[in-house]
Order: structure tokens, then C-alpha cells, then sequence
């Protein structure tokens, strides 16, 4: 029976990017969802994806509290999750956890380090000890109850976590292509202006390791299909 992947969206431009590819090598078939005009969908699939956006899961708007509540029952029933910005941020919500602003945007390629607790995991363990990412983030989150701290930086103290074995909240974009990055400096410039660079600033740092990130974000589509079966 083909598994399915059922992706989140909140804005056009941020899609699932390279995790489209994981996917379809594997012959799972993907679905689309733009939750604030389509609304969400009626089961989660084999996989939920959950993509970023610009909004904040502190808005006020009806679906942003549905959203939450639909990834909460999510969660818990065991299903996989993949959060990505916004999307470990509606995780960390829905798991009781508190949502705020960072103390700076992070915007490009950040330096990370794992957690003690990550070298138990069975993605994050086989990942340098120190490494970039792509992030485009003013907001961070506290651990949610349950969860396991896997990814930290200067500026989030928590990067990544996991719930149970096989959900997983990044505040980073392992998935990002070029044509995402092009759309954010594009959609989201007044950020870029606000963080002091510029999109060639961005693109310079960005596009060589674009390659390390779509790895990374293939083992883990890997790890938690394997483990939905």
C-alpha cells in the first residue's frame, strides 16, 4: 500500500522543498495543504510535514488554533511529524510549550552543536558535533514536557527536539532549495533589512552547502518512514 506525506503550508513560497524529493524516490505520495485558505486536511497520512511561514502560532487568527489543536492529536497518536520553523513552533505549542521572541533574528547559515541527548538519537548521532544550518527565525521555544533536546545555538537555546521516536521539531530548514531562499529574500525583505544583509549576503553562504542539508534532510524522511511502518 503506498504510504502517503501530508504537507502543512502557510504561505506559497515556503514549501516542502528537498523533502519532495525524499519522498518520491521512496514512492510516497505527497499531499499539499495552504491551511489558512484551504483549511487542514482530514487525516494527517503515513507522515505530517509542517512548513514555516511568517505568521506567529501566538496570532490570533481561528486556524492558527485549529492548526495547533490537529497537530496536538497528531502527536499524540504516534504519527511521524516533521515540523520546520514555524512548524516545530506550532509543535512546541500544541506539547504545552511556550513560544517567544529570540533575542535576534537568525537569518542564513547558523552554527549549531548537538545536545548531549542527541547522541542517542538515531538521526542527529551520526552528525557532526558542530555544523551550519539555514534558518530564518525571530522566534524561539522552551523544551516541551516529553521532549528531547537535540540542537542548540548562541541565540536558541533549543534548535531541535524530538517527541516520542519518531516526531521531530527543527527551527532550521534542512529542506531548503534555491528557489526557497530567492523567494524569502524576495517575500520577506524588511527581515533581511532588519538583520543587516542582503540577499547576495545570504545566497553566498547558503548555496554551497544547500547539498550537506538535502542529505541530512533525506535521512531524516528515512528514519521516520522506516519507523511509521
Amino acid at each position: 500500500m503506498t504510504q502517503r506525506a501530508v504537507c502543512l503550508q502557510h504561505v506559497p513560497f515556503e514549501g516542502p522543498g528537498a523533502f519532495a524529493a525524499s519522498l518520491g524516490k521512496r514512492g510516497v505520495q505527497l499531499e499539499h495543504h495552504l491551511v489558512p485558505q484551504d483549511g487542514l486536511p482530514s487525516d494527517p497520512g503515513d507522515l505530517l510535514i509542517v512548513m514555516g511561514g511568517p505568521m506567529s502560532v501566538n496570532d490570533s487568527e481561528p486556524w492558527i488554533a485549529d492548526e495547533t489543536a490537529f497537530i496536538r492529536s497528531v502527536l499524540k497518536s504516534g504519527t511521524p511529524v516533521i515540523g520546520v520553523c514555524l512548524g516545530s513552533q506550532f509543535m512546541a505549542k500544541a506539547l504545552g510549550a511556550t513560544v517567544r521572541s529570540g533575542k535576534a533574528l537568525e537569518i542564513g547559515m547558523t552554527q549549531v552543536r548537538l545536545t548531549a541527548e542527541a547522541k542517542q538519537d538515531p538521526v542527529f548521532s551520526t552528525w557532526p558535533e558542530s555544523f551550519e544550518v539555514f534558518e530564518w527565525h525571530g522566534e524561539i521555544f522552551d523544551l516541551p514536557n516529553e521532549c528531547v533536546p537535540l540542537v542548540a545555538s548562541e541565540i536558541a537555546p533549543l534548535q531541535a527536539f524530538r517527541y516520542g521516536s519518531r516526531a521531530y521539531g527543527l527551527l532550521f530548514h534542512l529542506e531548503m532549495e534555491q528557489t526557497g531562499i530567492d523567494a524569502l529574500c524576495r517575500e520577506c525583505a524588511p527581515d533581511l533589512t532588519k538583520a543587516r544583509l542582503t540577499t547576495q549576503d545570504v545566497k553566498t553562504t547558503a548555496l554551497p552547502k544547500l547539498p550537506q542539508l538535502h542529505q541530512a534532510a533525506d535521512q531524516l524522511i528515512g528514519h521516520v518512514l522506516r519507523s511509521s511502518r
